[in-house]
């Protein structure tokens, strides 16, 4: 078990004991060890026992749990604990707006045993007559709740991703590999799946008695040419069978918009099909017009983008550099020389070093006595490792009022400055929209980070008037962020188009924590494809050299 799920089972532990009233120090103990596993820079697991207890916010309690994890894969007074609370109240826990000693009320006081009932009970005021409960409290549990509901059975891209070769194998030994091909929303590459979809060149009549094994999935739904499957994680599977494997491969790979401007297209006679790989590429063919790329089959205007092949949409190898990454100097897990080194492996010519800004404290933000400090080091290692450069950057937090939270002197001695919102996200779409304009116009402020803090399928984010912060941008040149940590993915990439046309640069940026978040680029990438953005108009796909003109530019 690596360090994340050594953390997670004791941030889960320390929770469950706040939600049954147990000892606060107790509780708190377990949530320490949960922040300390989480940071430890090497895997604690292969860390000789006898030195755990040398490790700050490691006690004996904690000793025993870790041991009991390492041998059994579990905890004793973890299993205890969720075998003696309802499942609807651990639910619970995903609810932002309320934390374990709130739900210790819901359930032991008010009697609530799941997110259904705490719904029905918000709806008619009835946390509002318990202490600690208001009315904010409570419509931001509405909010929260109402959002889960409308999200579960959600999965993001990623974690779709990491289990697709193991489905594809299977449905590929089922009925051939050239006889299956993936469709839906998971081709299209959207954010967020709630089903992942094939296409199947077969009866369905005689396919379906492939699935009843000894273990089949639950058959949720049976149409004519369709069969809808969950899987033991949640998942549902819809296969579609065909005898026209390129008809229906478009037909279910494409958004109602799009494929209604393109069934109104006439077909051309003697047209010869295009040079590509695609399956469904004859289909654009007999209509004589240029194959459209899945990930951009959404809008009717995306129609006659002209996109012919994969090739032709901006690609992970045309980034240049690493903007928007935390060392250890904040919350990250790596030491900028490690950092460098990485980056340099991958061929990239700068690094953008961006570590949280002094306000945010629960992420061990810079002093300006440690940004100093820093860009001691920075100096030194550029002259170590010149050409490669580490640009002097941080993700400044942009305050309540929308100003930054360092002095002018500090903000300064940045070459960069990436300016995010981290608090107070609960406000009204006009103070925020507000707040972000303020951020903009500070002449400081080089990127807007993750421009609505949204979490995927956890956080809708703070509302913003995207229209009013694109125009500001382009004013003030200000580059927006298209954060590719595949839980934010934000902008979104509904917006990316119309940044593009009021010409502002946008910049796929990782938001990195460890090296391994690095390769998180490949997520922006695939948000970038749905769009128009290419490598001209994406900042991190600048040279070193282009960056460091563009900056002087600007100043």
């Amino acid at each position: 078990m690596d360090n994340i799920g050594i953390a997670e089972k004791f941030e889960l532990l320390s929770k469950l004991l706040d939600i049954h009233g147990a000892d606060p120090f107790k509780a708190k103990a377990f949530a320490t060890a949960s922040f300390t596993i989480d940071k430890l820079p090497y895997p604690l697991f292969n860390t000789p026992v006898e030195k755990w207890k040398l490790i700050r916010g490691i006690g004996p309690s904690v000793t025993v749990a870790l041991s009991q994890l390492q041998e059994t894969g579990a905890i004793d007074q973890l299993e205890d604990l969720l075998k003696n609370t309802p499942p609807g109240v651990i639910e619970m826990l995903q609810i932002k707006g309320i934390g374990p000693k709130k739900i210790h009320t819901i359930w032991k006081e008010m009697g609530i045993e799941s997110m259904g009932e705490l719904l029905y009970a918000c709806q008619e005021n009835r946390l509002l007559h318990y202490k600690g409960f208001g009315e904010k409290t409570q419509e931001a549990v509405i909010q929260s709740i109402q959002f889960i509901l409308q999200h579960q059975g959600h999965f993001l891209f990623a974690e779709i991703e990491a289990i697709f070769p193991l489905i594809d194998n299977y449905l590929a030994q089922l009925f051939g590999k050239e006889n299956i091909a993936v469709t839906g929303s998971f081709r299209r590459q959207l954010p967020t799946i709630e089903e992942l979809a094939f296409v199947v060149l077969a009866e369905k009549g005689k396919s379906k008695s492939k699935f009843e094994t000894a273990q089949p999935p639950i058959l949720l739904e049976e149409e004519a040419s369709s069969l809808l499957y969950q899987l033991k994680n949640g998942l549902r599977l819809r296969l579609y069978f065909t005898n026209n494997l390129p008809t229906t491969l478009f037909n279910t790979s494409c958004a109602d918009d799009f494929k209604i401007a393109f069934d109104n297209i006439e077909l051309k006679k003697g047209v010869k099909p295009a040079a590509n790989d695609a399956l469904d590429a004859i289909l654009f063919s007999e209509k004589g017009i240029p194959f459209v790329h899945p990930a951009k089959r959404e809008k009717s205007a995306q129609l006659f983008d002209g996109i012919s092949s994969e090739r032709e949409l901006l690609q992970e190898n045309q980034i240049r550099g690493l903007i928007h990454c935390h060392s250890n100097w904040s919350d990250g897990s790596n030491e900028l020389e490690e950092m460098a080194q990485e980056c340099m492996k991958r061929n990239w010519e700068y690094m953008l070093i961006t570590d949280h800004s002094a306000s945010a404290f629960y992420a061990n933000g810079l002093s300006a006595e440690r940004v100093a400090a820093q860009h001691q080091q920075i100096d030194i290692l550029n002259k170590r490792y010149a050409p490669f450069r580490i640009f002097k950057s941080i993700e400044s937090d942009i305050l309540s009022d929308g100003s930054l939270d360092y002095e002018e002197a500090v903000l300064s001695s940045f070459d960069l400055i990436i300016a995010s919102v981290h608090s107070n996200l609960r406000m009204s779409k006009e103070k925020a929209t507000e707040r972000l304009l303020r951020a903009i116009e500070n002449p400081f402020t080089t990127i807007l980070g993750h421009p609505t803090g949204r979490l995927l399928l956890s956080r809708a984010g703070y509302p913003i008037d995207h229209e009013k912060i694109i125009d500001a941008c382009a004013a003030n040149q200000v580059v927006i962020e298209i954060n590719a940590h595949p839980r934010r993915l934000d902008l979104d990439w509904t917006w990316v188009d119309h940044a593009l046309d009021k010409g502002v640069l946008l910049s796929i940026n990782p938001d990195a924590h460890q090296l391994e978040g690095f390769n998180d680029i490949r997520y922006g990438i695939l948000v970038a494809q749905k769009t128009k953005l290419n490598a001209s108009q994406n900042l991190s796909s600048f040279s070193c050299k282009q960056l460091e003109n563009w900056l002087k530019k600007r100043k």
